[in-house]
């Protein structure tokens, strides 16, 4: 029975990751690409790891898990917002008025 919970985890995660990759490909503009790949990148991972801590079954292994999604989760969209600016910001001033 565990054996399809962990498989669950490690598919929807991949899925995830897929959509991730989708989004950063084909989406027009650098906001909407990073909101995909730090909203689906992060969940699909987080998923992944779930997955990989319900496999180990370990104390260990599940306070790692949980420390790098809490990681993931506080800078992931950290980072994506910094990038967005950098880009809003070259974008004003390549503008040719």
């Amino acid at each position: 029975m565990s054996e399809i919970i962990i498989a669950a985890f490690f598919l929807i995660g991949g899925f995830f990751a897929l959509i991730a990759a989708i989004g950063i490909l084909r989406l027009p503009d650098v906001l909407t690409r990073m909101h995909a790949s730090t909203k689906a990148g992060t969940l699909g991972s987080s998923l992944i790891l779930i997955g990989g801590a319900i496999f180990y079954g370990e104390t260990e292994v599940t306070v790692r898990v949980l420390a790098i999604i809490l990681f993931l989760m506080l800078t992931a969209p950290i980072g994506a917002h910094m990038l967005g600016r950098a880009a809003a910001r070259d974008d004003k001033t390549d503008d040719p008025k």
